[in-house]
């Protein structure tokens, strides 16, 4: 039996519109989510995975990757540009003695469908989390961090500090899709309740689409969700704060403050 304060709940996100800046392959359950609650998902995905302008340094690591004491993946997407890499390059198994870091539940759960035995993921989803459990663990040993082409320098600044040898294989880019420009006006004009940001990226890629569509930023009248304090922070630097925030870096997390923010209101 379903108490009335969570009838309340559901009545009050039910048949809102709510955008989904989630690339489609990452989608799925954040979509899945809101249908189930009644609202309606309104998909205009503001990232899109393309390879890094070289794949130089991935490679020089994929060809050393015995050497290696530690290997960190700073995404789900690091996990799987990691491993098509090096498919490309004829190395189908990846075994190694290095120690396997994530820096969240899904990060981790892409390294452990790729083969890898995970050894630390942090409490929190965040460089800055990361870094302090990878900290003691890494002085004179040698580490691979695979990330993104553009990324947040609080981790690989943490580890050097740390007196780790660091290597920094960029395994991808996050690119703005131009298709999605006149998805986002037709989003827009149709109306929006609420926004979901699940990265910092994610936000200024929403700024850029917006500038592109010729769309005021932060768009009026449309509540931010945010996944976590970082994703914040890049909110409140374009001068939308955060209606809502979860309460932890995941999916259900971010629905359930979506959820509380429609049912506070």
């Amino acid at each position: 039996m379903i108490a009335s304060s969570d009838h309340d709940k559901l009545a009050s996100i039910a048949g809102r519109r709510i955008l989904v800046t989630r690339a489609p392959h990452q989608a799925s359950e954040l979509t899945l989510g809101l249908r189930a609650l009644g609202a309606i998902p309104v998909e205009v995905p503001v990232l899109e995975i393309a390879p890094p302008q070289s794949f130089s340094s991935l490679d020089d690591a994929l060809q050393a990757l015995g050497s290696f004491h530690w290997i960190v993946f700073t995404s789900a997407n690091a996990v799987r540009a990691f491993v098509a890499r090096a498919a490309e390059m004829g190395r189908t198994h990846l075994t190694s003695a290095a120690a396997i870091a994530c820096i969240g539940r899904s990060t981790a759960s892409a390294a452990r469908d790729a083969g890898f035995a995970v050894s630390l993921v942090p409490a929190q989803a965040v460089g800055e989390s990361l870094a302090a459990e990878l900290v003691p663990h890494v002085a004179s040993r040698r580490v691979l961090l695979i990330r993104a082409e553009v990324a947040r320098d609080i981790l690989p600044e943490a580890l050097h500090d740390a007196g780790a040898s660091l290597t920094i294989a960029e395994a991808y880019r996050n690119c703005v899709p131009q298709t999605s420009v006149p998805l986002l006006a037709q989003a827009v004009g149709q109306g929006i309740d609420a926004a979901i940001f699940t990265s910092s990226s994610s936000v200024t890629h929403l700024a850029a689409l917006a500038r592109a569509a010729a769309l005021p930023f932060p768009l009026p009248r449309v509540a931010a969700v945010s996944i976590g304090p970082i994703t914040s922070a890049t909110l409140r630097e374009h001068n939308w704060p955060p209606a809502a925030e979860a309460a932890a870096a995941d999916i259900p997390s971010l629905v359930a403050a979506l959820v509380a923010h429609f049912a506070a209101r």
